[in-house]
């Protein structure tokens, strides 16, 4: 589909439904004047104007002005960001002399949406950083930039990939604009993605989803609705510091739902309880930080206390600890339960964070404040027994909301954490996400998991009898209690840890690591049953794998013996043993825990979890969700899933294991049977659908098959998802011994998914383009593959192209290999010879054209034929007898191939102009003198379209390409 077709089908209609939701309208001529060129960032006049009408009796025209000064010359990078959202979150100030006083200056006005001016452009030239930008839409507020969108064609199933590379590129050639954007949204028609500016990973690019919205004109107007905007802006973009590194997130559809949903049930004086279940992995932590600061900031609730319950690993591990580094002014972390008594009593107002053991023994009605609001992580943990009572009592008629990453189980304690907190909501929950929707979401990655050899697995009996059939830890929820119940099954326990399985297992895992994991490039958790176990885990692993591969990370004991108290570390060593861990490139690659990590600990480049310990219900949940987070670098690397491979045998008996209602458990983990008998399935489609393309071909033929039959886009783009679906797999399996009857067939249909990349989508790195096991596979039969890509060209003369032309080969493949000559030789001497370029946007219409089946393969070829005999050689010749430069020798080229009788004297004055405005590119009165005397000149020299000749003569020598 051509460029004006994507342009119609999705950037008009998504300006249409922009202004019928409210946003105003500028032409790119008329944004391009209130910007004052196209290096300028703010509608100027529009900010001047509102920042006055805002900040009456502070922000006059002088002082307006310098903010607008500092506002568009912050840092180009993520610190200067923060600073501008700082601005537009009225938290920066000016000095006022009359006052004598810093005052803090309004940009926006949240509470009446009405005071701010709304408006869309599209096609915004940005030029003032290190290359020319476009971005297709871009909205702004009180003449502020704060949303670029990059739509692509419906039909381009790889079109978001393409957008969010092209918004990456943004980022590096126009970080000055991207400075001051807060947000960038990708659509397609069929969905629409967004994410924050300066967080470009896929895994924090985020599917808007409305539950009202089924068609893109709802995606769109719910999205964009002003007050909605505004509210993204205000609340739901946050910025934070770790390990003292920042970074910014902008919160998905659904904590922005329940963010919504908790506000509104702590201003209903009849309902003070509520639920919130966020399957593990899907920001729950963030969730309720902006629920604190929307309660602490909101005057409706006048000054309130909240009180956010945590656990220990939270604290240490999570940003409860440094809230200040999310915008929390002061924060109170109760050091005591004395310490915890004094803040209540004395009515302290703010928030106040706490673990839930000091609680206990609290006296009653400490106070009877209605404005209280107490946030519970992990309810179904935190709130058990006494504790919960106590807390209760202390607090009367405080708001009680619980958070949990799991789902309220069917025993007797999932009826307690019910009656506690869902009483109110009419299926317990105020808020629901769970499993099954955040892998749809690709907020979390789907989990497989895998029996290791029934030699390694403990006896079925013991384990039933010490462990699955237990009352006592049905529903347990809680690592320690876990560890209570292990600490009495002897029998279970002895078995685990027996010398001669542990050697056994070591040997298995370094194997199945060395194989299979550390070829996709990630790391894995070896859990073992207890912190002596971790011990003899480390000690075996290091005769099999480098001791500098693993590492312990377990709590210490007060009387530990020497052989644990070894692997004791201080609190900055473990912090950069999670540092290194988190960290692809760095040492260690397995860490052997038993409790610590477990929960509260994020490293999405973990992918295997080797579990050697009894868990079920809440810890099981918690434990395997370690390896669901979603994982992508700028290498192209894509984590396709989690993968647990169970030593103990407790995935053969999920349905004890997992004490849940099927249907809120449903999809949390499949066994690799399930992933071997869908790549069976895809390969059998391969089989009958592409690889009988080339079935009884030779080379040629077989390579003129797939490129004549994959000419359609629609019906490449369909190929290409059915390959990455299969790739995904096959990363996950192998090098499993089922796949050996699918190798070389999985080996062609890799060959053929590389052979269009490189034909019909040259800009895309191939490198990027295949997972490491793929890669590999495909690297090994380069030579003997049927299927060959093009060969490479860097010199195009008349030499190659009668080698190209004659070679016996079809036509189709000899269209492919001219182009391939024509993008090598620009790609090598674009730069150095301007001329080349006009000639390399003449091709690449010439091979849309093609691909579209509006010119036959022969027209194709006699015209690419022509194009090089006339344009490249002939050119190629003249400049060697010519005395002139290369950017004069490109506008002669143009002009003389225009019919311009004097073109070498047009060109020597042209090129003087261009001297005479070197910077023409970042200034824009030096443009647009440069375009007044181009047009002159050109209009001397008979060319009636001056103007758009100029313009074409521009982009041929602008030295940063757009």
């Amino acid at each position: 589909m051509a460029f004006g077709s994507e342009r119609r089908t999705v950037q008009n209609p998504l300006i249409k439904y922009a202004i019928e939701a409210g946003w105003t309208y500028l032409s790119p001529d008329e944004a391009l004047r209130l910007r004052r060129g196209d290096s300028g960032i703010v509608l100027h006049d529009i900010l001047l104007q509102q920042l006055q009408r805002l900040n009456p009796g502070i922000v006059d025209h002088l002082r307006a002005e310098d903010i607008i000064r500092k506002l568009t010359s912050v840092r180009p990078n993520i610190e200067g960001n923060f600073e501008v959202w700082e601005y537009l979150k009225g938290l920066k100030t000016v000095f006022l002399d009359t006052e004598n006083r810093e005052r803090n200056v309004k940009f926006l006005n949240p509470e009446n949406p009405e005071a701010n001016n709304f408006h869309v452009t599209d096609e915004l030239r940005f030029t003032g950083g290190r290359k020319p930008i476009r971005g297709d839409v871009v909205f702004f507020i009180n003449g502020i930039p704060v949303i670029v969108v990059e739509t692509k064609a419906a039909t381009h199933i790889e079109g978001i990939a393409e957008a969010l590379d092209q918004i990456r590129r943004y980022h590096y050639e126009g970080a000055e604009l991207l400075a001051v954007l807060q947000l960038y949204a990708l659509t397609h028609l069929i969905q629409f993605y967004y994410g924050a500016t300066w967080n470009t990973s896929r895994k924090n690019l985020y599917n808007w989803r409305e539950e009202q919205a089924g068609d893109f004109e709802t995606l769109i107007k719910t999205f964009i609705a002003p007050r909605r905007v505004l509210r993204v802006l205000i609340d739901f973009i946050m910025f934070t510091r770790k390990d003292g590194e920042l970074s910014k997130v902008v919160l998905r559809p659904h904590q922005m739902r329940a963010v919504e949903r908790v506000v509104q049930r702590a201003r209903d004086p009849k309902k003070r309880r509520g639920l919130v279940w966020h399957t593990q992995g899907s920001g729950k932590t963030y969730t309720m930080i902006t629920v604190a600061k929307k309660l602490i900031e909101d005057p409706s609730f006048a000054n309130p206390t909240v009180l956010m319950i945590v656990d220990r690993n939270e604290l240490e591990q999570q940003l409860f600890g440094n809230l200040e580094a999310v915008g929390f002014g002061r924060v109170e972390i109760a050091r005591s339960k004395r310490h915890l008594i004094e803040l209540l009593r004395s009515d302290y107002r703010g928030l106040i964070v706490s673990m839930i053991h000091k609680f206990e023994g609290i006296p009653a009605n400490i106070n009877l404040r209605e404005n209280i609001f107490v946030l519970i992580d992990e309810a179904h943990r935190s709130t058990g027994g006494k504790l919960g009572n106590y807390l209760m009592g202390a607090l009367p008629n405080a708001t009680y909301i619980g958070f949990t990453g799991t789902p309220i189980d069917k025993t007797a304690h999932g009826k307690g954490t019910f009656k506690v907190f869902g009483t109110d909501d009419p299926k317990g929950y105020l808020d629901k996400y769970s499993i099954k929707e955040s892998i749809e979401d690709g907020t979390t990655v789907p989990l497989h998991y895998s029996l290791a050899p029934n030699e390694f697995q403990v006896d079925k009996e013991t384990l039933e009898k010490e462990f699955l059939n237990l009352k006592e830890i049905e529903g347990v929820s809680d690592i320690e209690e876990l560890n209570k119940v292990l600490d009495k099954a002897v029998t279970l326990k002895n078995m685990l840890k027996s010398p001669d399985r542990v050697e056994e297992v070591a040997r298995f895992v370094a194997e199945h690591f060395r194989e299979v994991i550390e070829p996709m490039g990630y790391k894995a958790f070896l859990v073992a049953v207890d912190r002596e176990a971790c011990a003899f885990y480390k000690e075996a692993l290091d005769r099999y794998l480098p001791p500098e591969y693993s590492e312990v990370v377990i709590s210490k004991g007060p009387n530990d013996p020497e052989e644990l108290a070894k692997y004791h570390r201080t609190e900055e060593q473990e912090e950069q043993i999670r540092k290194n861990f988190r960290n692809p490139d760095a040492l260690p690659k397995i860490l052997i825990v038993t409790e610590k990590l477990l929960t509260g600990f994020d490293a999405p480049i973990l992918y295997c979890m080797y579990l050697d310990k009894p868990m079920r219900d809440h810890v099981l949940l918690q434990a395997i969700a370690r390896v669901n987070r979603p994982y992508e670098d700028e290498k192209g690397r894509r984590k396709p899933a989690g993968f647990v491979l169970d030593f103990v045998g407790i995935f053969e008996n999920l349905e004890k294991a997992l004490a849940f209602d099927s249907k809120d458990v449903q999809g949390v983990v499949e066994g690799i049977d399930v992933l071997k008998e869908r790549f069976k399935n895809l390969m059998t489609e391969g089989r009958e659908k592409y690889l009988q393309l080339i079935n009884n071909k030779s080379a040629d033929k077989a390579v003129e098959a797939v490129l004549e039959h994959f000419r359609d886009k629609e019906v490449r783009h369909e190929f290409y998802q059915y390959f990455h679906e299969l790739q995904d797999i096959y990363e996950i399996l192998s090098p499993d011994p089922f796949l050996r009857p699918f190798i070389t067939d999985y080996e062609k249909l890799g060959r053929m998914y590389r052979l269009l990349r490189a034909n019909y989508e040259p800009g895309i790195p191939l490198d990027r383009e295949f997972l490491r096991k793929t890669a590999q596979l495909v690297q090994e039969h380069t030579e003997t593959g049927i299927i060959q890509e093009p060969d490479a060209f860097y010199k195009l003369d008349e030499k190659t192209l009668r080698k190209i032309m004659n070679e016996d080969k079809p036509d189709i493949i000899k269209v492919f290999n001219l182009l391939k000559a024509i993008r090598d030789l620009i790609e090598e001497e674009g730069l150095r010879s301007p001329y080349l370029r006009p000639i390399g946007e003449r091709a690449e219409e010439i091979a849309r054209s093609f691909e579209e089946r509006q010119t036959t393969t022969q027209e194709a070829l006699k015209q690419l034929e022509i194009m090089i005999q006339e344009d490249i050689i002939r050119a190629e010749k003249t400049k060697q007898e010519s005395n002139m430069s290369p950017e004069e020798f490109a506008i002669f080229w143009l002009l003389k191939r225009k019919g311009i009788s004097k073109a070498e004297t047009a060109a020597q004055k042209i090129a003087s102009i261009f001297k005479e405005y070197p910077y023409w590119e970042q200034n824009s009165e030096q443009e647009r003198n440069l375009n007044i005397a181009l047009i002159k000149v050109l209009l001397e020299s008979g060319i009636e379209e001056a103007l758009d000749f100029t313009e074409r003569i521009k982009k041929m020598l602008r030295r940063q390409s757009t």
